[in-house]
């Protein structure tokens, strides 16, 4: 490496593309020989390209220089910024003599001319890596991983190198024509102006006929798969969609792709990339599998501009509402309460109180839905963290809609909810509701309370109901049930509903299943993910609360905390002792601080417009659509987990694994076999010999349904058996 100054030919490098540059004044020119650093038209250093010492000693050295980009740095020194980062910090923790010098090596080539260019002669006759490595794999004595290092490299380099005839196109680009891939008619697919990303090798993910094949990894997804196509939801997804039937089948396998990460208990969309194996194209039934940034793709096409996620969740939630459909007589029950979603990124978010922290903190509140069983229905996001006053109204509102006129409906919620002006108004729209009174209220003796219920779970209340509750200002009156329990304490219920008062109690005390529905929804499939990190600006008219009267109010707590303190100190020593002094003095300095803190809070008003505060282009939301897609197919793969739970429950010795035996199902690899008139997988199951007892017996009930594929054009059934 030299240090010599040379001035830089930059009218001479300038159109050469071997020059990499990372600065207005800075570049890297590769030659045969030597490759040469420039910054201001200084050089800087020069290095062999075997001299792999030198090459990160100048990336460590021009690192440390703030103004670069280190992105386009790391670019033109034609490393990835990875390895930039890991050169740096080797660097500064052990010092400069650390710095790796050792090139990427690499065994010998393991195929020999013959041998190789009879692989690259099946790639270019179509033959993906898999059917490669299963027909001349063990013949040539090659891995898997050979054979799909050498595809890849003949994709990149050779393929583009070889001689194409005249109008020939590449296989990529003639899956779609020119005017498909611009055409205005197709919300899912962004133009070319907006933003779009350009097709990778990724977008040559095509669907494939199903095909049988052995030891097919996670092919008890596809009972995940199946039973979520029987709830309609790729037909809801397609519905009023006006994109090509290429994007519609790229969107199918985008949900299959998902459906199986999610089931294998992956939580997000990155772990589609755990589906990549030798198997994957059949499991998924495409050309080859596809990642997880194409899947993301995919989705955001379906998503921006067409507006289809809301649609796609409301005519979701539309199924559930149906099938949580009761008879006249008795009322379809549902359960309503929020949930926060903490947030610990870089963007400003606003604040919601969490209570499990016990404060507040940036994220978003999602207001869930669930049926009386503890099984999701919808969620509405709330990135200002509205009430459940709010939004109690509009949920029963859809509720109605969903529901066959004249169908009742009952609502259950916490004390958040139990304001006298909420249940006013919900009472007059003929919404049946029981939720706690809120504190405080008059105590009653015990002999006061008359009758006695029983639960499921052997918890005993003894009941008193001989009084209404009077809602203030002419709102009328509303039930009101007092229990008392075994440890003597007294809950007050309040209720509009014809029901009998331990069908109410039964109602409110079973609201724990949703509780426990928001656990097993964050543990097990992830409802808690971000999903995508886009946010969006809020609307500079839009009123928050004043970030300076917040920090007002809190230092105004503190100094009156402190002046607590200090009181109490000073009753407690003699006016004689030298604390006394410094005490008083403190004390004086809070009260001083108080008395101002108390004339500047009525300047400033508790809530603000956006434009107004500090937080104006700062403060910003997460884009709702993607994860609203998201969260619809994790409902559904929850609600199916909850029916296929349900039918196993019933024969397990132990009903409370079911769920657990069925995130085994979801794993187990197993044998597909296609038969002209139907599909039949064999699973390789684990478990104890009562539990595949039982499994063969939900097979047998799951057969009689007749499941389908998605995607299947015969619509044959499938046929799920134990392969012991």
């Amino acid at each position: 490496m030299t240090s010599s100054a040379m001035k830089l030919p930059i009218v001479e490098t300038q159109t050469d593309s071997r020059t990499r540059w990372f600065g207005p004044f800075a570049c890297v020119v590769h030659g045969q020989d030597l490759v040469e650093v420039f910054v201001s038209g200084l050089l800087i250093g020069d290095f062999e390209p075997k001299d792999v010492f030198s090459r990160n000693l100048l990336l460590v050295g021009l690192s440390k220089e703030p103004s670069i980009n280190k992105g386009l740095l790391a670019r033109s020194f034609e490393v990835s910024d990875n390895h930039r980062r890991r050169v740096c910090k080797i660097a500064e923790e052990q010092g400069p003599q650390a710095i790796p010098g050792r090139p990427r090596g690499g065994s010998e080539p393991k195929l020999d001319g013959d041998a190789r260019d009879k692989v690259l002669k099946l790639f270019a006759e179509g033959q993906r890596p898999v059917r490669v490595y299963r027909d001349q794999g063990k013949k040539l004595g090659i891995s898997y991983t050979t054979i799909l290092r050498m595809h890849q490299s003949w994709s990149g380099r050779e393929r583009e190198e070889a001689p194409k005839e005249a109008g020939e196109k590449t296989p990529q680009l003639s899956l779609v024509s020119d005017d498909a891939l611009n055409s205005d008619n197709d919300p899912g697919l962004p133009s070319s102006g907006s933003g779009g990303e350009e097709l990778s090798d990724d977008e040559g993910v095509v669907p494939a006929p199903i095909r049988g094949g052995k030891m097919v990894r996670h092919a008890g997804g596809l009972l995940l798969v199946a039973m979520i196509a029987s709830f309609g939801l790729y037909e809801a997804a397609m519905k009023g969609w006006t994109a090509s039937g290429w994007w519609r089948d790229r969107l199918r396998m985008a949900i299959d792709a998902v459906i199986l990460a999610l089931g294998i208990g992956q939580k997000c969309v990155e772990g589609v990339r755990r589906l990549e194996t030798p198997t994957a194209p059949i499991l998924l039934r495409t050309n080859h599998s596809p990642s997880e940034s194409w899947v993301r793709r995919i989705i955001k096409r379906y998503v921006d501009g067409s507006g289809m996620a809301n649609k796609l969740h409301l005519r979701m939630t539309g199924v559930y509402v149906d099938s949580a459909r009761s008879t006249d007589d008795v009322p379809a029950v549902f359960y309503v309460d929020n949930h926060m979603r903490s947030y610990t990124g870089k963007h400003t978010l606003r604040k919601g109180w969490r209570m499990q922290d016990k404060r507040a903190v940036p994220g978003i509140t999602d207001y869930y839905v669930h049926d009386e069983d503890g099984r999701p229905v919808f969620r509405v996001d709330t990135p200002s963290h509205d009430s459940l006053t709010d939004w109690l109204s509009p949920i029963a509102k859809l509720l109605c809609g969903g529901l066959e006129k004249g169908q009742r409906i009952l609502l259950a919620f916490d004390r958040a909810g139990a304001f006298t002006e909420n249940m006013a108004n919900l009472r007059n729209t003929n919404v049946e509701f029981v939720t706690y009174e809120r504190k405080p209220y008059r105590s009653l003796s015990k002999s006061a309370f008359t009758e006695e219920v029983t639960m499921e779970d052997g918890e005993v209340f003894l009941v008193h109901e001989k009084r209404l509750a009077n809602l203030g200002k002419k709102r009328g009156r509303v039930r009101r049930i007092s229990l008392l329990t075994e440890e003597g304490s007294q809950i007050n219920l309040l209720a509009v509903s014809e029901e009998p008062a331990w069908r109410l109690i039964e109602i409110i005390t079973g609201r724990w299943v949703q509780e426990n529905g928001f656990k097993h929804g964050k543990e097990r499939w992830g409802f808690n993910q971000l999903d995508r990190r886009k946010v969006l600006d809020y609307d500079p008219a839009t009123i928050i609360p004043n970030p300076a009267r917040r920090r007002l109010d809190f230092s105004f707590k503190l100094v009156d905390e402190r002046e607590g303190k200090l009181r109490n100190k000073l009753a407690r020593i003699n006016a004689q002792s030298p604390k006394f002094e410094t005490l008083n003095t403190d004390l004086q300095t809070c009260v001083a601080l108080k008395a101002e803190m108390k004339t500047q809070r009525p300047s400033m008003p508790k809530h603000i417009a956006l434009k107004d505060s500090e937080l104006t282009g700062e403060l910003t939301f997460h884009d709702p659509h993607y994860k609203t897609v998201i969260d619809t197919i994790r409902i559904a793969c929850a609600n199916a987990e909850s029916d296929l739970a349900l039918d196993l429950a019933g024969y397990l010795r132990r009903p409370l694994e079911a769920k657990k035996i069925l995130s085994n199902i979801f794993n187990s690899p197993g044998d597909i076999r296609v038969n002209p008139k139907s599909i039949t997988i064999s699973l390789h199951l684990t478990g104890r010999k009562d539990e595949r007892k039982s499994i063969d017996q939900l097979f047998q009930k799951i057969n009689d349904r007749k499941l389908t594929l998605p995607g299947d054009a015969k619509s044959r059934p499938l046929r799920f058996k134990s392969n012991i």
